[in-house]
């Protein structure tokens, strides 16, 4: 089955976390225009973007379907939903010191199921995301027909068909992600340059382009909290590969010392990302006091890496499992600056780094870890 295109606002407010930067200035926008089929005293509502939405002001229409709303972006960018009568609801990216004008046909399908259009001016971000919407829309139609003849083709058993809209959907595809690389860097650093990286590429087959627009925006705009965040999810995608040096780090142990991984250097080092709240961390937890028994006199070294946000909870489940290793945590949760840095979105994960802090292995556990470290170990004194 050819798959189904989607086009959707990523929820940067409530999803992720950001770093510590320089604080964005606070900027007034105003939003204003007319609703086609709007009536006289109908709410006009200026959202934040989060899950659910977060209403921030609200104004009506006149006679004629006029309305202005203004606004503070705080952050050096967001995104908005104007919320016309809960009819109709349109995305606004929004920097600080728009002055957007809005022409809406309020509501979001006709009686017939057209699509209620939206036109909106004065802003780069808006041009650029407008030009977005109709290319996605463009290549959403091509995917629907081609479902519709897939089933068809499916039913029949004609394996000529299938293989033929198969074909024209991964070229169409090609050319249509080769057409938002292409715009992208024309977009430099505009809140939409985010959002289309974000929505529109594939880690999986686009991270280089994805990941040099964070690099673009780390160099020439890195303050917006927006950013910050979306640097901050490249880094979790890209994570720590075998064959690099692992990033340093210092954290603060249970006793409130300052611990680094470099201060292990010399020695084997099992980075071990885990939590007290992590019930297969906890149950890989006797297998690798077994290891460390085993082999903590042969130069082998575990730092402890905790997703924990209660200190009680963290020293209380390294003293019931016998871990008496180093160890380490910010207490965030799965805002671990160290996590981001290593790319780790579940735990347990690990990473063996030789003794010059090269990762070696990654996520070896139970007979994996302990043959490993025999090959290395065993012939040690």
């Amino acid at each position: 089955m050819i798959k189904k295109m989607t086009f959707f606002l990523m929820l940067w407010a409530t999803s992720l976390s950001v770093l510590a930067q320089e604080t964005p200035v606070a900027k007034e926008f105003t939003v204003s225009g007319k609703v086609k089929n709007g009536n006289a005293g109908e709410k006009i509502y200026l959202q934040f973007s989060t899950n659910p939405p977060t209403t921030l002001d609200s104004t009506t229409m006149d006679a004629n379907g006029n309305f202005s709303i203004k606004g503070v972006e705080k952050d050096g960018g967001n995104f908005y939903i104007l919320n016309i009568a809960e009819r109709q609801k349109i995305i606004l990216l929004i920097e600080g010191g728009e002055q957007l004008t809005v022409l809406a046909d309020g509501y979001e399908a006709d009686s017939k199921g057209v699509a209620g259009k939206a036109e909106v001016k004065g802003s780069k971000n808006m041009e650029y995301y407008a030009q977005l919407i109709d290319m996605n829309q463009a290549m959403v139609s091509k995917v629907n027909k081609w479902n519709d003849e897939y089933a068809k083709a499916n039913e029949k058993k004609d394996t000529k068909k299938i293989q033929e809209i198969q074909t024209n959907f991964q070229q169409a595809e090609a050319e249509h992600v080769t057409k938002i690389k292409n715009l992208i860097p024309e977009m430099g650093t505009s809140l939409v340059a985010i959002f289309a990286a974000n929505n529109l590429l594939n880690p999986q087959r686009d991270l280089a382009d994805m990941e040099a627009v964070a690099q673009r925006f780390a160099q020439e705009n890195p303050s917006p909290k927006i950013v910050q965040a979306y640097i901050g999810y490249i880094k979790r995608i890209k994570g720590v590969a075998v064959g690099d040096e692992a990033p340093d780090f210092t954290l603060n142990s249970p006793e409130g010392q300052q611990v680094s991984l470099s201060s292990l250097r010399g020695k084997y080092v099992l980075l071990d990302f885990w939590a007290s709240w992590c019930g297969p961390c906890r149950m890989e937890n006797p297998n690798v006091v077994k290891m460390y028994a085993k082999y903590k006199d042969k130069g082998f070294a575990i730092y402890g890496v905790s997703l924990d946000k209660d200190m009680n909870a963290w020293t209380a489940a390294i003293k019931k499992d016998g871990l008496t290793w180093t160890h380490g945590s910010d207490l965030k949760y799965w805002s671990s600056a160290v996590a981001q840095l290593y790319g780790v979105n579940a735990i347990p994960a690990t990473y063996l780094l030789d003794k010059d802090g090269k990762v070696i292995a990654k996520n070896l556990r139970g007979p994996s870890l302990e043959n490993k470290l025999a090959e290395l170990l065993d012939g040690e004194k």
